[in-house]
């Protein structure tokens, strides 16, 4: 029996995809022009897939602090924040970090994804509980196998779910920790924060939002949800990752509780992982700056996604959430028709994202688009018009 026999099924699904023309699947992007250009399969197409929320992946003056961390300081660290790659601009980026928040703690993860690796297989342990939405990204779920709790899945954006979950582990609910997120990557849905937060409070829980998605879109200061909700004196924790609104690459935790600190000594993760290269944090330490200032950007990435969103509900596309935000995906009846959705946008010059089981929740097959505050109006329009020629001219009964 060869290895890779239990592959077969994932290739046969990758080959259903054809041939022709640019892959669905991890697609080649040749070059990128600008936050909202970039050429794929030798044409110029509109971004629309990309998770670069604010649009500040050309802005001069982060480039700029990148480029002046990488003449200054090298390419790399060559080594991990235990052992010689603790740099100032890590813990500089940290303070800075847990003070938008008015917290005294912050970790600099060196992916978002190990954010939170490193954050749930550090905090709970043996004998303690991992309540996680069912919906939830596959960090989490590796970062639960990884740590030695026991993990409890709860219906997604379900507090009542949840509430008898917690019912039922008694006085053991103040060992839990309780996981959501600000914003489901996959169907761009939020959970019922408040709610989440009045559970976990009934019964003595620990309460960590992920935020990945949602930093830099929501709140006056783009902290989150959690910020936008009134709800940053509830939580225990937060995640985030700097490849979204931050234009980068790399994670944090934050905590208004100081003993975060200790999660360094225990997080593996953390501890045997090259850190961030100086360019990567000199450039993030810029873009939070921006991200923290960014109100006006925060407007006009909002003034696209209702563009966006009254436009396709108008058409009368099945949506993957009533909540309009930076993430839109179109449910469509099977992955036959999402394709050729798919790859009926990038003939008309936009690109966007194919979403398919077995990466989608409840088996669903989507195409889904990521706005950006850099997209101008005509952009939208453009998004827009191929959407609506697509609605007149593919079946939605197609099968595959």
């Amino acid at each position: 029996m060869s290895l890779f026999e239990k592959f077969q099924a994932l290739a046969a699904t990758r080959a259903g995809l054809g041939s022709d023309g640019p892959a669905p699947i991890a697609t080649p992007i040749d070059s990128v022009r600008s936050a909202t250009r970039g050429m794929i399969g030798g044409r110029e197409v509109i971004l629309a897939g990309t998770n670069n929320y604010l649009g500040l992946t050309f802005e001069a003056s982060v480039i700029e602090a990148a480029q002046q961390a990488l003449s200054e300081l090298g390419t790399g660290t060559t080594g991990s924040r235990m052992a010689n790659g603790s740099y100032v601009d890590h813990r500089a980026l940290e303070t800075e970090l847990a003070a938008a928040f008015g917290w005294p703690a912050g970790i600099v993860f060196s992916t978002g994804y190990q954010a939170n690796l490193g954050a749930l297989s550090g905090l709970v342990g043996d004998g303690e509980y991992l309540l996680v939405d069912s919906d939830s990204h596959a960090s989490i779920y590796d970062g639960c196998r990884l740590s030695q709790a026991q993990t409890i899945r709860f219906r997604h954006n379900d507090p009542d779910n949840l509430d008898r979950r917690l019912a039922r582990l008694g006085e053991e609910a103040s060992k839990a920790l309780v996981v959501v997120e600000g914003l489901y990557s996959m169907l761009g849905d939020q959970p019922p924060l408040a709610e989440f937060v009045e559970v976990k409070n009934r019964h003595g829980a620990w309460l960590l939002v992920d935020e990945a998605h949602s930093f830099g879109v929501f709140g006056e200061r783009g902290l989150g949800l959690t910020e936008q909700m009134g709800l940053l004196d509830e939580v225990d924790f937060i995640v985030g990752t700097f490849s979204k609104s931050l234009a980068g690459i790399g994670g944090f935790c934050v905590s208004p509780h100081a003993e975060l600190e200790l999660l360094r000594l225990a997080s593996r993760p953390y501890i045997f992982t090259a850190s961030p290269s100086p360019a990567v944090m000199a450039a993030t330490r810029r873009a939070l700056a921006l991200l923290l200032e960014g109100q006006d950007l925060r407007k006009r990435l909002h003034r696209n996604i209702n563009h966006l969103y009254e436009a396709v509900k108008a058409m009368g596309h099945e949506l993957g959430s009533d909540q309009p935000g930076p993430v839109m995906a179109i449910i469509l009846p099977d992955r036959a028709t999402a394709l050729a959705h798919w790859r009926g946008l990038l003939d008309r010059g936009v690109y966007a994202n194919l979403m398919i089981p077995p990466a989608t929740p409840a088996g669903l097959n989507l195409l889904r688009i990521s706005l950006s505050a850099a997209h101008s109006e005509d952009d939208i329009n453009q998004i827009v018009a191929a959407l609506q020629d697509l609605r007149e001219t593919v079946s939605l009964t197609a099968t595959g």
